[in-house]
């Protein structure tokens, strides 16, 4: 392994307190909230939610809402609140090394009333094991919503096809 390779990836081990940087997507119409734990250091750098090229997170929602899969940060808006549908995530700030939600710590929760004072936000999802547990630590007390659990469209949860995804997500979605 190369010097400049060695040090990035010392660098991701490292853990960083770091603060949630871009707002989330709502609208007054939204009547379902999406929640992520924390952005991954390519949805940082995009500055955007679900920014690896590997997270289905598009692509699943694209499936669900019959909708072609949005290419840039604007269609992924508009795919959303066409669909009354909110994204943001759980955590407003925390300590993590990388992109790993196992290493989160020091966690500040974000303030949902911002959201649900301004939506019509019936049912949060969560994406994934690690932002529903957090949303049940530190908000759902809060807000009053108790929120259903999905499966992580994350590429570290390799072991669900998209097609799988696709069909808990749809089938929760409907249900919720």
């Amino acid at each position: 392994m190369n010097t400049g390779m060695r040090k990035e990836r010392e660098k991701k081990m490292e853990y960083q307190h770091l603060q949630h940087t871009f707002e989330p997507v709502f609208d007054t119409e939204s009547r379902i909230l999406i929640l992520g734990s924390f952005p991954s250091v390519k949805s940082r750098e995009n500055n955007f939610f679900y920014g690896h090229p590997q997270n289905r997170f598009w692509k699943v929602m694209a499936n669900v809402l019959n909708w072609k899969v949005p290419e840039t940060i604007e269609e992924k808006k508009e795919m959303l609140l066409f669909n009354h549908v909110a994204v943001w995530d759980v955590i407003a700030s925390c300590s993590i090394q990388g992109s790993s939600d196992t290493s989160i710590k020091d966690v500040v929760v974000n303030d949902f009333s911002r959201i649900l004072s301004h939506s019509n936000v019936e049912q949060i999802y969560v994406n994934g094991g690690k932002a529903y547990e957090l949303y049940v630590k530190y908000a759902e007390k809060v807000t009053g919503i108790k929120a259903i659990r999905l499966p992580s469209t994350s590429p570290a949860n390799a072991s669900w096809s998209l097609e799988r995804l696709t069909e808990v997500w749809r089938e929760q979605m409907k249900r919720g």
